[in-house]
């Protein structure tokens, strides 16, 4: 596994936030995963449905960025985050990609080229899915907000970097699903997941259901339940804290929507309760 520097994790941040684009048909069709691919694959709500491989070591929450969209703060710094062609250069692409779909919706997309080393220009359309934060486009990232794309990013990392479908589940409207179909379908708990990785110090929680902890292994689905190493060890999936279990974590289970409504980050002391929490379920 490769690691983002510091350096390139801030360029990255500012790419996004000044790169960010509303789809307007002007330009070429998605490159990827298309706004309606996942709708196609599950015949489910792609908003509540997403394909998680998100590295751990992705997750690098130094220096990003709250400033709203500026055209002219774009610097060669910036760009070569994203435009690397090493090892580097694939996680910042792959972080972008999933902030971009946490955050904007299946109409906006980030487009930007890049060169291979082997000297042949790619051409990137990152698509947004979930639709957090649509506003992030032209206005700060607020506290709530960057509580609810950290959620969202911690959610859909994977151990492994495998991708799983899983059904997102939260009070927020983008993916509260109460009473929808999708919820007979999607019906083992996983856990929950928040956050701030835009926090003076950064930080992500997880929490697991003990019944299906087993479960979500076994679709290899880690980083709520915890990596088994050679000794039967939980480990983390990079800097996601796994609290211990969501019952003794979270307040009670929101049964129309299945969700937690609230999460709190300690159980002595400031409890520093949040209600920016994404709950998941699996098949």
């Amino acid at each position: 596994m490769y690691r983002i520097s510091t350096a390139d994790f801030a360029a990255l941040a500012l790419v996004f936030l000044v790169s960010c684009v509303t789809d307007q048909g002007e330009e070429e069709g998605p490159v990827g995963i298309a706004p309606n691919a996942l709708e196609y694959l599950n015949a489910l709500n792609p908003n509540a449905l997403n394909p998680n491989a998100l590295n751990p070591n992705a997750l690098n929450p130094n220096a990003l960025s709250l400033n709203a969209l500026s055209p002219g703060a774009l610097s060669p710094a910036a760009l070569s985050a994203i435009q690397d062609p090493g090892a580097a250069g694939d996680l910042s692409r792959q972080l972008l990609s999933y902030v971009v779909g946490c955050a904007l919706t299946p109409a906006q997309s980030f487009r930007f080229s890049w060169t291979d080393g082997a000297g042949t220009v790619r051409h990137e359309v990152y698509w947004g899915l979930i639709g957090l934060v649509p506003s992030w486009i032209d206005k700060p990232l607020g506290q709530t907000d960057q509580q609810w794309i950290s959620a969202c990013l911690a959610s859909r990392t994977n151990w492994y970097g495998l991708s799983v479908t899983i059904s997102s589940r939260a009070s927020h409207p983008a993916i509260d699903k109460t009473d929808s179909p999708e919820l007979a379908s999607y019906t083992r708990m996983e856990g929950a997941f928040w956050g701030n990785l835009f926090a003076p110090t950064p930080y992500l929680n997880a929490c697991y259901n003990a019944a299906n902890r087993d479960h979500a292994r076994s679709l290899a689905r880690e980083c709520a339940a915890g990596h088994l190493d050679a000794s039967g060890a939980a480990q983390p999936c990079g800097m996601i804290s796994i609290r211990g279990t969501c019952d003794s974590y979270c307040q009670q289970l929101n049964l129309r929507g299945m969700y937690y409504p609230s999460c709190v980050n300690h159980l002595t002391g400031s409890p520093d309760s949040t209600t920016r929490v994404i709950t998941v379920f699996l098949p």
